[in-house]
């Protein structure tokens, strides 16, 4: 199958997409909303078009021209899984996750892969990734979800990273996920060069006093203020390792300069820290939009080790294999929709097959109730519960991620 295409979205400036180059995809098309992103996409890119705009928009790009693509990926935003932010999942006005599974519906792209947080990978979140599998099940796709550390492909840095991987069933059982590489680069052996390069004389003591791998770098979004390297627990591993994490430099450190913690990072370093190599990839725009594109991206490597797999896969290379694929993330959630109708308590240890205590099945309701409409019946003083539905946007005209995405669109990134 030569030329595997992919169509990207949400493709940030470009870290999925090296790493897609990389493992012998070819890009159609990437769809990207920050003006400065798509800058440094289309500087960069070997091939395909760029466009800029609301990936759920259709005046930005039709899906439907791209039927039958190899593969859609993404990286779809954040926030709303995030451990640090609020977790609004289906309820944050950002959350294209969903949208962007059931574009699979419209597209049928041989293989999805989608990235995000690893808060999507937290109990919270047990229900909307119990959704999204049955969707694309029904689809025709054998998916399956895979927490993968970015240290483990050769970043310098904590970054785990939640994946979703999704094939048709006649591909599926010719993929199996990237085993890790070895151990990764310190922070000090990956950047000394560049601590050298504008004179400084303490190079390569400041390297061989930096000898971890970096904190996650964060890279921030529009709603807050200027680029550092992350929140208070952040900036103190960048302490130890010699990193003043207050803000990010215009240029390395220079001949005679000295520091109370040390030096602060450039925007190439951070790419460095990223997983880009020296001069793979220019980034445009100001420094803070630089270091946000960077910071917020998906490490080159880890996605080339994906897509590499995803590519083979495609292609049937190797032999078949019997794939035991984990499709069960909330039973609570699988009761609920396969009875369709109010169950209580007693019905739901039913289902089930086993006892269920009263807080797990609060705390169960609780957290389903955030990504579904859950309607409660308390007839004879006996509660019940039944599946409502699934709150997120997926396309639709009138959802309200419209109107607040509208109001927000300046900020949001």
């Amino acid at each position: 199958m030569p030329g595997l295409e992919v169509v990207e979205i949400c493709a940030g400036a470009g870290g999925q997409a090296l790493g897609l180059e990389k493992a012998g995809f070819r890009h159609r098309l990437a769809v990207e909303l920050d003006a400065n992103a798509s800058a440094t996409l289309r500087r960069n890119l070997s091939s395909g078009e760029v466009v800029t705009g609301d990936v759920a928009d259709l005046a930005v790009w039709n899906p439907i021209e791209h039927l039958g693509v190899s593969l859609l990926a993404g990286g779809v935003p954040c926030p709303p899984f995030s451990i640090a932010g609020k977790q609004l999942g289906a309820n944050d006005e950002r959350d294209l996750f969903a949208w962007s599974v059931e574009l699979c519906d419209l597209i049928k792209p041989q293989a999805l892969m989608l990235e995000n947080v690893r808060g999507l990978s937290m109990p919270r979140f047990a229900g909307y990734r119990q959704h999204v599998l049955d969707r694309l099940s029904h689809m025709g796709y054998v998916a399956e979800w895979r927490l993968l550390q970015a240290s483990d492909f050769g970043v310098p840095q904590l970054r785990p990273r939640f994946v979703l991987v999704a094939l048709q069933n006649k591909y599926s059982p010719y993929f199996s996920w990237p085993e890790p590489v070895g151990a990764p680069p310190t922070v000090g052996d990956t950047l000394r060069d560049l601590m050298a390069s504008g004179g400084w004389e303490g190079a390569d003591a400041w390297a061989r006093g930096a000898q971890q791998i970096a904190p996650t770098i964060v890279g921030g979004s529009k709603k807050h203020g200027g680029a550092d390297l992350g929140p208070t627990r952040a900036k103190k591993a960048w302490a130890e390792l010699g990193v003043d994490a207050m803000g990010v430099a215009d240029a390395p450190p220079g001949p005679g300069d000295k520091f109370k913690i040390g030096p602060k990072l450039t925007c190439e370093m951070v790419a460095r820290i990223q997983g880009w190599k020296a001069g793979e990839w220019e980034f445009e725009g100001r420094k803070t939009s630089r270091y946000r594109q960077i910071g917020n991206a998906f490490p080159p490597p880890v996605a080339e080790a994906v897509g590499r797999r995803i590519h083979e896969a495609l292609r049937q290379v190797g032999e078949r294999r019997d794939r035991t694929v984990d499709v069960e993330h909330d039973p609570i959630y699988l009761a609920l929709r396969k009875i369709n109708d109010f169950m209580s308590h007693r019905q739901l240890e039913r289902v089930l097959g086993r006892s269920l205590e009263v807080h797990e099945l609060e705390r169960a309701i609780s957290d389903l109730s955030r990504d579904f409409v859950i309607e409660i019946n308390d007839d004879a003083n006996v509660m019940a519960y039944k599946l409502g539905p699934f709150k997120a946007f997926t396309g639709q005209e009138g959802h309200l991620r419209n109107e607040i995405f509208l109001k927000h669109k300046a900020r949001i990134s």
